[in-house]
């Protein structure tokens, strides 16, 4: 049965019965309203079948040229030289499916339904059946001739991985197939358009922005459709396009990347008029477009990915090193090179230069430098590469042995007074009445001498401990360093009948800005040191006068010794924790290493300087010079 529920006259329903050519009427919704007998035959669907759906008839590849004859129609006038009649209806020559799954050759003729106010209804088409029809064999050989010629462009457009390229040639392309006179591609950019390529358009234009709601690109969005046809003087004041002069048809197709919209391709028409199959060309060249777009996005990130790899591995402060398949080296980073000394140029296409170690472990060892590495390998497991990380351990391992020399200094340092204040603590309470008075006055001496040692080294590991940590409290005052000076001299020179201490204070000194107790303990140490370096004795010379330096005035006390001095290089490193300067066997003087460490941190923190040179009598002997602000 034909559905002409829609068609009131009779006699128009009889007509529509009766004739020979197929004829199907759909809403807006491209659902049939009207299936005629002819249509049953030709498509071999019932009427009953169809009414109310979408007919299954228009293959996939003529969907782009479908919907563009559709579109043709809302928007197509009757031009000069035309009937009424003429400019409602469009004829072409294609292809439908029938329902046993073959195409058959067709001329339809589309014309818009309207109800009698002039609004749309839908479309209706008479279909022809064309299998010898001479017009339908010129428009079979025009489309493949432009079906290859597209094929072509969208093949150049795929080949071409540079994104603005990509767009300018999109646009050119659109002019070559469509005889447009301009156009433009315009991306989405959140709620606004860019026009990011032109064509037959000012250069200007490019970079142009316009709101996406109330543009073109908005209203074929909210649609649902993928292409639009605009006319009209008020229509075309879209974007920037109204400055192309005679501009008289607008016509633009969407671009999808990853399914969602990413810009629309316009066509602008000045000179020459519009039809489907300009319509069509175009719903298909934004659509490839979408897909060109796609890959140069892609290749686009790879590229920035791989930059910012790049810049991390290069920035890197471990040296980093990927190996092939074949354990050659292909990248090689800066760090690698200042760490080995071996330059990219050497490295690269060559094994690694160091052993590897298993993945997931780590090995530590020794360059021929002198450096220690570690390194870990691991695998990159979608290329089967190897990325081998190597960084600089050599402080760690040094302080390391630091940290074991401290142990077994300390333990040494500790073991003494106690084993000797444990042994006369032991005697005089075994032997108190054996023993004579002077003897156990002699013994209990010791014990506070040795109590006296132990105490001394408890104070230097705090204050070590304290300075390694940047907690050295210190007060910034005036005080008088002349008085500091003598009364720390006064205390030593009772200490050693080997060693005189001599004190010359340069007259007039002024006041001294820091702490004073800080200064006590720096100058301490520093005559303590010189005691202990020069184990034969000998004059200690202690000079204080008023210097400028670097345009500050300040005074420089000297502590001068005629001992052991220090072995070149070492001026430097005996600064350093756990750090003995002395030659020969390390121990032979004793302590820990801690006392001109806490000398440094005691000094700056007061703003002052420490160093240590040769002594001024020739290879022998150390001179400490300390420098601290004048008030």
């Amino acid at each position: 049965m034909t559905d002409v529920q829609h068609v009131h006259d009779p006699i128009a329903r009889a007509v529509i019965e009766s004739a020979a050519d197929a004829i199907v009427a759909v809403d807006q919704k491209h659902r049939v309203t009207v299936w005629n007998p002819a249509a049953e035959r030709m498509f071999g669907w019932t009427a009953e079948e169809m009414v109310g759906r979408v007919p299954p008839i228009v293959p996939d590849e003529l969907k782009a040229e479908h919907n563009a004859v559709q579109e043709r129609l809302l928007t197509r006038r009757a031009g000069e030289g035309e009937s009424e009649k003429e400019g409602g209806q469009i004829s072409i020559a294609t292809r439908r499916f029938h329902r046993d799954g073959r195409l058959i050759d067709v001329r339809i003729d589309t014309s818009l339904l309207k109800d009698p106010a002039g609004t749309p209804l839908g479309w209706v088409g008479v279909y022809h059946p064309a299998e010898d029809d001479e017009i339908v064999q010129h428009h079979m050989t025009e489309r493949a001739r432009l079906v290859r010629r597209l094929n072509d462009i969208v093949a150049d457009l795929n080949a071409e991985l540079d994104l603005a390229v990509v767009l300018d040639r999109i646009t050119t392309a659109l002019i070559e197939l469509t005889g447009a006179d301009a156009g433009g591609f315009v991306r989405i950019e959140g709620q606004r358009l860019r026009l990011v390529s032109t064509s037959g358009l000012p250069e200007h234009m490019r970079g142009t922005t316009a709101e996406l709601r109330p543009s073109l690109v908005g209203e074929l969005l909210r649609s649902g459709k993928t292409v639009k046809l605009a006319t009209g003087e008020q229509r075309l004041g879209d974007l920037i396009w109204s400055e192309l002069p005679g501009l008289h048809t607008v016509a633009l197709g969407l671009s999808y990347l990853q399914n969602r919209p990413y810009g629309a391709l316009y066509a602008l028409f000045s000179g020459r008029k519009i039809g489907h199959t300009e319509l069509e060309l175009l719903e298909l060249l934004a659509g490839h477009a979408g897909v060109a777009v796609g890959n140069a996005v892609a290749y686009a990130e790879v590229v920035r990915q791989r930059a910012h790899e790049r810049a991390v591995i290069d920035s890197s402060a471990d040296g980093i090193a990927v190996l092939d398949h074949d354990l050659v080296v292909r990248q090689w980073n800066p760090a690698a090179h200042a760490l080995t000394g071996i330059p990219p140029e050497d490295a690269i296409g060559r094994p690694l230069p160091f052993d590897m170690p298993a993945l997931g472990e780590m090995l530590t060892f020794p360059l021929e430098s002198g450096v220690w590495l570690n390194v870990l390998a691991a695998e990159i497991e979608e290329t089967g590469e190897l990325v081998v990380d190597f960084r600089d351990v050599t402080e760690a391992k040094a302080l390391e042995e630091a940290k074991d020399l401290f142990l077994a200094t300390t333990s040494h340092e500790l073991r003494t007074p106690i084993t000797v204040v444990q042994g006369f603590a032991s005697t005089l309470v075994n032997r108190w009445d054996e023993l004579p008075d002077l003897d156990r006055r002699a013994a209990v001496a010791t014990i506070a001498e040795r109590a006296q040692s132990l105490g001394r080294l408890v104070e230097h590991l705090l204050l070590g401990s304290r300075a390694g940590r940047d907690e050295l409290a210190v007060t910034v005052e005036p005080f008088d360093l002349a008085r500091v000076l003598e009364g720390v001299v006064a205390g030593f020179r009772s200490l050693s009948d080997l060693h005189r201490v001599e004190l010359e204070i340069e007259p007039g000194l002024p006041l001294c800005r820091g702490d004073a107790m800080a200064t006590d303990i720096v100058l301490g140490q520093l005559l303590e040191n010189a005691f202990k370096y020069s184990p034969d004795g000998g004059t200690v010379r202690v000079r204080a006068q008023a210097v400028t330096q670097a345009g500050a005035q300040g005074i420089a006390v000297t502590v001068e010794d005629e001992g052991i001095g220090i072995r070149p290089g070492d001026h430097e490193r005996i600064f350093e924790r756990f750090v003995q300067g002395e030659a020969g066997d390390r121990r032979r003087f004793g302590g820990i290493g801690l006392g001109l460490y806490i000398v440094k941190r005691l000094t700056e923190a007061q703003g002052g300087a420490i160093s240590a040179h040769p002594g001024t009598g020739g290879e022998s002997g150390t001179c400490m010079r300390l420098v601290l602000p004048a008030e």
